[in-house]
């Protein structure tokens, strides 16, 4: 028998479908990290976007995972239940704003931002706590693709400079 929640939600609703990271969400043991890897075909789809188009698809993901990521929650009855994944595919695509999405930077920034979620540190871990709804589900994602953003473009730097020199 499916958990009372898991009844409240069908892959056959778009918006669930979407929340739950295509189904990945719903494999039972680390849910977010099937999410994040869920986010990896997407990324190489975007191959063709140039930068800005794919900062532009990057915000309209996280823009429409407030309302996906809450409306979900809320049919579930279950405030950021671990299976709505729709925020770590969202964080995934923050970690390579301005990045070249080679596989080097796809593999190490996947583990970056898993390293960011799951350990949630200043402000993520905050942001996690107060703040509830569609937003609160996505912000602290956002904030820890934002923090792998940096470290992938400070890695990058620091490789492309010590090999000049």
């Amino acid at each position: 028998m499916q958990p009372e929640y898991r009844q409240r939600v069908s892959l056959l609703n778009p918006v669930h479908f979407c929340a739950l990271g295509f189904g990945s969400g719903l494999i039972p043991l680390m849910p977010g990290t099937f999410g994040s890897l869920a986010a990896i075909p997407l990324l190489l789809l975007s191959l063709p976007l140039d930068i800005w188009q794919f900062s532009a698809l990057t915000f309209l993901l996280s823009l429409l995972g407030v309302y996906i990521c809450g409306k979900t929650a809320n049919d579930m009855q279950v405030h950021d239940h671990g299976s709505i994944v729709w925020d770590e595919v969202a964080g995934m695509f923050v970690t390579f704003l301005f990045l070249p999405l080679t596989m080097p930077n796809i593999i190490l920034g996947f583990i970056l931002f898993r390293i960011f979620d799951i350990l949630k540190p200043w402000p993520i871990g905050i942001i996690d706590r107060r703040l509830h709804g569609g937003t609160g589900i996505m912000l602290d994602d956002l904030f820890a693709g934002a923090m792998a953003c940096l470290s992938l473009h400070a890695i990058n730097w620091a490789l492309t400079f010590f090999t000049l020199i």
